[in-house]
């Protein structure tokens, strides 16, 4: 009953959430619609922000966006740490398991009736039980459903406040689009991207290149039509991501990494599954040497013999 209680409560928040972040609705001219759920919930607050400062402290439209992106970014900045502790703590330990795990994998492949797939899934199944771990990851994707809706605002009211669209940041038109910071954007997504493989196996980071490539090439994509002012959130969250990933993968990671390896010297993982201690194909191509040498051994002392008999 707590099972589905909880997995209602989950379906419930991420609906909201979803639907929290969706896009602010327009009519046929471009304008948004005011009367929306969104807007009024969302957007129109922080547009009111931005308004604040502006007329309040004598700032630029510009500064307003900046200032209020970087005070939503600390804001949210735990939560984004702490999802990032909990997923590589979560690596770092299902690297302990992938002996396990290779072995009842190959275990399902080699299979060959109903019966052994299943003995196969659970065994599987055991290895993450018995060591605490879940299938899944065991990080679930509610902390980034959270900022989805914050990061949709602060969007929208970058696009759609009045005094953002009719004002200019250094010389940069805020209504119109700018090659400059379009290329700044992408610069420092693909910075966040780089420092992100930072201390990562090569074998992983071959995995990650295609996100590399496509998550600032998407940036650029959605900031090459929009008005400056959406750009310059963009590269604002840009320079941000950076400052997040250096403080998570660069002087966090190496310190949680010694912190698992010395619990699970501590705590060993449980053993499940036994890997296979199959012979290896560099040794099966030494053994037809090793028996064609003893072969040659043999012939060769029979001919010895033969030749010491004759004499």
């Amino acid at each position: 009953m707590n099972k589905w209680k909880n997995w209602l409560l989950g379906s419930g928040l991420v609906t909201v959430l979803l639907f929290l972040s969706g896009c602010v609705r327009t009519d046929s001219h471009g304008n948004p619609d005011t009367s929306g759920f969104v807007y009024r919930v969302l957007v129109h607050p922080m547009g009111q922000a931005i308004t604040y400062l502006v007329e309040n402290f004598n700032w630029s439209y510009g500064w307003a966006v900046i200032v209020l992106t970087i005070i939503v970014r600390l804001v949210i900045l735990p939560l984004g740490i702490s999802q990032s502790k909990k997923t590589m703590i979560q690596s770092e330990k299902m690297q302990a398991l992938k002996p396990q795990v290779s072995a009842a994998q190959e275990k399902l492949k080699a299979a060959t009736t109903r019966e052994e797939q299943v003995a196969a899934q659970a065994e599987m199944q055991q290895v993450y039980k018995d060591n605490g771990m879940s299938m899944t990851g065991g990080i679930g994707c509610l902390p980034l459903l959270i900022q989805m809706p914050i990061f949709s605002a602060l969007y929208f009211t970058a696009r759609y406040t009045e005094g953002i669209r009719e004002s200019s940041f250094y010389g940069i038109d805020l209504g119109s689009p700018s090659l400059v910071l379009v290329a700044i954007a992408g610069i420092a997504y693909l910075l966040q991207g780089y420092i992100s493989t930072i201390g990562i196996p090569e074998e992983q980071k071959k995995t990650m290149r295609t996100m590399l490539i496509v998550s600032p090439a998407m940036i650029v994509f959605m900031s090459i039509s929009a008005p400056a002012g959406v750009t310059l959130y963009w590269v604002v969250g840009g320079i941000f991501s950076c400052i997040q990933t250096f403080i998570t993968n660069v002087l966090m990671k190496p310190r949680l990494k010694a912190q698992v390896a010395e619990e699970l010297k501590q705590n060993p993982p449980k053993q499940v599954v036994t890997p296979r201690k199959d012979v290896t194909p560099a040794e099966t191509k030494k053994a037809p040497k090793q028996v064609n040498t003893q072969q040659r051994n043999n012939s060769s002392k029979k001919r010895n013999a033969g030749k010491q008999n004759r004499n």
